[in-house]
């Protein structure tokens, strides 16, 4: 598909500006003219509507393809959502605005919706208190590990280290890092999980906490995990949740009943809220008591009155971490996603996750390799390992299912599994699409003993079809004219 430059015609014009009839005052000083001129497209506006109507159709969404991306969980977001962040009241909210002024509740509106969030999550989760501020899952990490090293320096303690298990999230030993902190790996077991032996020997009193999410990467639980907020707490550790795979255990397990004291939410994984292309997201972050001291500002307070307001009096915050109210708009959504479904919908939730990501298991376990033959959580992990003895690789099947209009899943991670397949079919999905899914599978493996050497050739459907994808990561130049030059 050519560029919008390619398409380019000199002095096509599709709108025209007046003539100012306003006079100059000052000359713009030369240093801030441009030498050339303008490099933009000249084209009508029919060009442009059918240039990006036409990328529009190009995109790979999860309102057109089923989306099985393991870890990620990219699922459908119910637009009944949309119309509540749409809502004129919320919409055109300015965040500069004050609280209360003469009796008017200019912003008391936006505050309650903040605060009952706080009150649900706490509910949801088993912990006391919340910050509705971080802006994603991964800043929702640095706030938490932020409030971890904040009640480390209160209390004095000489604090080098923090844990994750070596099947974590990258955004876990990454955050670790930014937050000042030195990291311990702890290998996983034959069944999957972090071993509990392993991780008494690194366990001393310089041990700052343990960053850990359960079910894991590889879609299981830690039935020790209670035992693991022991060990941690025997050092006046932090016991850290990564909320990403919280939505496999909603109304069936809260990480503060086993021994969690910090834990972020992706609002994009347990409530459906738009994610994807970097953004837009939102990660609230819920405390105990014993780090309540040390949430970001500001904090949503209610009155006696039954108002609410922003309280900046706390001295041993760790200040302001993002602007306003952070993503208000996705929090919004969030919110009436969880009205809509109550606490059988959220229990309902889970267990059609679950259900879902087992079923798949089952019937795709005799054709790939499954490293951890056990009941499952939300997503399955297989390795490609039998079908890379053919010379056909997890990157492979992955390019094979695009042209069956299914978004690959996750492949290369878990980095614990070789040739991984990760796949989170997600609670929204039904049978009927699943079944497709499977079959899709089924015949990429069986393509692979007859014809392994076609599927160099996929995906045949796409614009481009096998880039070099390494290079293009360390070359990246998105520059159209400099490739020109």
């Amino acid at each position: 598909m050519k560029t919008i430059f390619d398409k380019s015609v000199n002095n096509r014009r599709g709108y025209f500006s007046p003539s100012s009839d306003v006079g100059l005052t000052a000359e713009v000083p030369q240093q801030f003219k441009r030498e050339d001129d303008c490099q933009w497209p000249e084209l009508s506006e029919l060009d442009v509507v059918r240039h990006f109507t036409q990328l529009s159709q190009l995109n790979f969404s999860i309102d057109t393809n089923f989306y099985p991306l393991g870890s990620c969980t990219m699922k459908y977001n119910p637009k009944f959502t949309e119309v509540a962040a749409r809502m004129t009241g919320f919409s055109q909210l300015h965040p500069l605005l004050p609280q209360l002024k003469q009796g008017e509740t200019l912003t008391q509106g936006a505050l309650e919706v903040l605060y009952e969030m706080e009150r649900l999550m706490a509910e949801m989760t088993g912990l006391d208190h919340f910050t509705m501020q971080p802006l994603a899952g991964a800043h929702g990490e640095l706030t938490g590990v932020m409030m971890m090293a904040a009640y480390h320096k209160a209390r004095g303690n000489k604090k080098k280290y923090v844990i994750v298990p070596d099947s974590s999230h990258g955004t876990n030993p990454a955050t670790v890092s930014i937050a000042g902190y030195e990291i311990i790996s702890i290998p996983s077991n034959e069944d999957g999980v972090m071993d509990i032996e392993l991780l008494k020997e690194k366990v001393t009193d310089e041990v700052a906490g343990l960053m850990i999410t359960s079910p894991n990467t590889h879609g299981l639980f830690n039935s020790q995990i209670d035992k693991i907020s022991e060990i941690i707490h025997s050092v006046d550790g932090i016991m850290y949740y990564d909320g990403a795979n919280l939505n496999a255990v909603l109304g069936r397990c809260r990480p503060g009943d086993v021994g969690f004291d910090v834990m972020h939410i992706n609002t994009h994984k347990t409530f459906t809220t738009p994610h994807g292309g970097g953004g837009p997201g939102a990660g609230p972050v819920g405390v105990t008591k014993k780090l309540e001291p040390f949430l970001p500002i500001s904090r949503i307070i209610k009155a006696d009155d039954g108002s609410y307001r922003l309280s900046y009096d706390h001295p041993k915050s760790i200040g302001y971490i993002a602007p306003f109210y952070g993503n208000f708009s996705l929090l919004l959504r969030a919110y009436a996603y969880i009205l809509l479904l109550g606490e059988e919908g959220l229990r309902a939730v889970s267990n059609h996750a679950v259900l879902n990501a087992n079923y798949i298991k089952e019937q795709l376990k005799s054709v790939y390799d499954l490293p951890f033959d056990r009941l499952c959580m939300h997503e399955c992990v297989f390795s490609a390992k039998n079908q890379a003895e053919r010379n056909v690789h997890a990157i492979d099947i992955a390019k094979f299912l695009i042209d069956q209009k299914i978004h690959p899943p996750t492949v290369y991670f878990p980095l614990t599994v070789k040739e991984s397949i990760m796949i989170e079919p997600t609670e929204t999905e039904s049978k009927q699409m699943i079944d497709v899914f499977i079959e899709a599978m089924k015949e990429a493996d069986q393509l692979s003993k007859t014809q392994p050497e076609k599927f160099a050739e996929f995906p045949q459907t796409t614009p481009v079809s096998r880039p070099d994808e390494v290079k293009a990561a360390r070359e990246l130049n998105t520059n159209y004219f400099s490739k020109k030059s």
